[in-house]
């Protein structure tokens, strides 16, 4: 019998936060393609309905979960109840962000409020499942970042248009990139690894960005355009795989070429 590829996720217990957006309703397909046992949470049931019915309907299965991120009490009934089905948590997936800010005139309420998902809840969330993971010596901790977590703000791609880039999503991830060093060097010895995949500009066609905006940013990448959503999960399957074992503290930029040049 030949043995399975490295790149497959057959048999892997995943748990992925943040599935109803563009780019994470992308990577829920990619997991699944990859055969992952997938488990996706968020406090939207109705978008976690919506989407396992999608999922169903295209041949994969996924089960969603309810979860509230700022609450440890959540996050460890999740992890309980995961746990207690499967008997081990063998990666998760960060992908769950708040952007309330849209100016940086905005109220400081708006900057709290990002901290409560982006910031604590990120913190909370790894380490109730890391911890889980860590006593089973063996995981992958996946978060996604972003491109602005490495790069300032250029106004330029957004003159003439109504478009802007609030500080506190640069500030989250950012914090995030530095913070999965410290969690690589935490989880180690553990045999856990925690690595972060920095997409760059994704093309929304639900609803399209700027054609100035598109234009210019095409010309500061060197491929000439943002990236599709479903160009980011198989950065994100492959760090979940045993085709990755020794990745850790990685950033892995999938943004064709931008913050290369």
């Amino acid at each position: 019998m030949s043995k399975p590829s490295p790149f497959s996720l057959r048999g892997k217990v995943v748990v992925q936060f943040g599935g109803t957006g563009l780019l994470g309703r992308s990577l829920v397909s990619s997991l699944g393609a990859a055969e992952a046992t997938l488990v996706v949470a968020s406090r939207n049931r109705a978008s976690l309905d919506e989407l396992a019915k999608n999922e169903r309907a295209a041949g994969r299965s996924v089960q969603v979960d309810e979860v509230d991120i700022g609450s440890e009490a959540s996050l460890h009934a999740l992890r309980d109840k995961l746990l207690a089905q499967h008997g081990r948590i063998d990666g998760i997936v960060f992908n769950a962000v708040s952007r309330p800010m849209k100016s940086f005139s905005d109220d400081l309420a708006a900057w709290k409020s990002s901290m409560e998902t982006n910031a604590t809840g990120f913190f909370a969330t790894v380490r109730a499942f890391g911890d889980a993971m860590a006593a089973k010596k063996s995981g992958s901790i996946v978060n996604i970042s972003s491109q602005m977590g490495a790069i300032g703000v250029n106004p330029w791609l957004y003159e003439g248009t109504s478009m802007t880039a609030a500080p506190d999503y640069f500030f989250h991830k950012g914090g995030m990139n530095n913070l999965t060093r410290y969690l690589a060097s935490h989880y180690g010895p553990q045999n856990v690894r925690v690595n972060v995949v920095s997409p760059g500009g994704i093309f929304n066609p639900e609803k399209p960005q700027a054609p100035a905006f598109l234009e210019r940013y095409g010309k500061m990448t060197m491929l000439g355009r943002m990236a599709n959503a479903d160009e980011i999960g198989g950065a994100v399957v492959f760090l979940l795989s045993d085709a990755s074992t020794y990745f850790t503290g990685a950033n892995l930029a999938v943004d064709g070429g931008y913050t290369a040049k």
